[in-house]
């Protein structure tokens, strides 16, 4: 019982030290935001940006870790923000490292405390209608099924993360796919970011149109060709 009670109180606290932290850099970034439509704000922006060094990915990395592990914040505006900061290319490897660090804990923590540590997070149902799901209970088709499940936009890729440690899946191809298969998410965010230092504020709509466009495309095709309706049965058990 004080092991759980301590544990929620690092919860809050961290929980608090994130949202003060989305405030400063609010408050921080508000007068260059409104300038950036010019070119003397774009500049401006990637100085500032560029002068927080080691430090500033450090606070990304530490929202990023936060993200996962308290499960109440989305991805997106971290991989937008990253993006604003290091470009599509340099955003999309970072946050790809941020993820491969968190997901490796996640799963290890997972891996030791099992579903304990998960209940903290999640209802205790919820976990186990994943956990039964036949298409992610089963060796030969659960790589096949997270891998698309990561592929498709808006799905809760930070429950998924913690359910690896409990699928019969080894730690090396788990974290693979958690990491690569984010791909269209990620790199769609991070060219929004990169836009928007630049002042492409026109582009945001279309990327997210041809991103939605190609998650729909894929649930058709997995949906024709998936016979046993393995990916439908993982997706229901999300919900």
């Amino acid at each position: 019982m004080k092991q759980k009670k301590s544990q929620k109180v690092i919860r809050i606290l961290l929980l608090t030290l994130v949202i003060a932290i989305f405030i400063g850099l609010i408050i921080y970034l508000i007068p260059l935001m409104k300038e950036i439509s010019t070119k003397e704000g774009q500049l401006a922006f990637r100085q500032k940006i560029n002068n927080w060094g080691i430090l500033g990915m450090l606070v990304l990395f530490l929202l990023q870790l936060a993200q996962i592990i308290l499960v109440v914040l989305p991805g997106e505006p971290l991989e937008i923000l990253a993006g604003m900061c290091y470009g599509t290319i340099g955003g999309m490897i970072f946050i790809f490292a941020s993820v491969f660090i968190t997901t490796t804990l996640i799963f290890l923590l997972v891996k030791k405390y099992g579903k304990k540590y998960i209940y903290q997070s999640f209802k205790k149902e919820k976990i186990d209608k994943i956990e039964n799901s036949k298409a992610l209970k089963n060796p030969k088709t659960v790589e096949t099924v997270l891998a698309i499940l990561f592929l498709i936009p808006a799905t809760p890729k930070d429950l998924l993360t913690y359910i690896g440690g409990l699928l019969p899946i080894t730690y090396k191809r788990f974290v693979i796919i958690a990491t690569f298969a984010r791909f269209p998410s990620v790199i769609s965010s991070t060219i929004i970011g990169n836009d928007i230092a630049s002042g492409k504020w026109t582009s945001i709509l279309p990327i997210y149109a041809i991103t939605f466009v190609l998650a729909g495309l894929i649930i058709f095709l997995t949906n024709k060709f998936d016979k046993n309706k393995l990916t439908k049965d993982a997706l229901d058990s999300l919900k």
